[in-house]
């Protein structure tokens, strides 16, 4: 994967994208040698943030044939950001476990498995998402979301004419976690 990158970098194909599109590549790539089940693995964060040290040794892998740094750069890549990954998927699932909790004790009669899950699919939601995935009417659904913001759990935000309704602390979550 390391080498397919530099070589991808190297004969930089499209006038732009080529950075975006040989990440896409690696992933594909891990994916394709049934190293990765999902193509989950965000390993631009990691090179954004050692950026000096990837040009750096994608210079030197031309001009001095340094492939060791260069596959140990990608191997910690990959490292970091898989534990990186699993810490978030770990870390959501704790808070889809408080969610199911709280909905438990303070929404009984509107909890079910399935709510909680169609509230972690995106850091929002909306009306149809529940209509379509819990088999109930628009007006349920709405009764839900709003019960649901009453309650602390979802914000309601109007673009246009849709409504959303925020996973408040998910959304918090995610935003926090692209920060660091």
């Amino acid at each position: 994967m390391a080498l397919i990158h530099y070589q991808f970098e190297s004969i930089h194909p499209f006038y732009d994208g080529n950075g975006r599109s040989g990440r896409i590549l690696n992933v594909l790539y891990l994916v394709l040698k049934e190293l990765l089940d999902l193509p989950i693995l965000y390993i631009s964060s990691y090179i954004i943030k050692h950026k000096t040290s990837y040009y750096r040794l994608l210079q030197e892998v031309r001009t001095k044939q340094n492939y060791n740094e260069w596959i140990l750069y990608m191997l910690d890549a990959i490292e970091v950001t898989a534990n990186n990954s699993s810490k978030l998927i770990e870390n959501i699932e704790k808070l889809m476990q408080k969610t199911q909790k709280e909905l438990q004790e303070k929404l009984p009669k509107i909890y079910s498995k399935d709510l909680v899950e169609v509230l972690f699919l995106h850091p929002y939601t909306k009306i149809e998402f529940l209509v379509d995935r819990l088999q109930i009417t628009r007006k349920t659904a709405s009764k839900y979301l709003k019960e649901l913001e009453k309650n602390g759990l979802l914000k309601e935000v109007k673009v246009g004419r849709n409504r959303y309704f925020i996973n408040i602390e998910l959304f918090e979550y995610l935003k926090r976690a692209i920060n660091e």
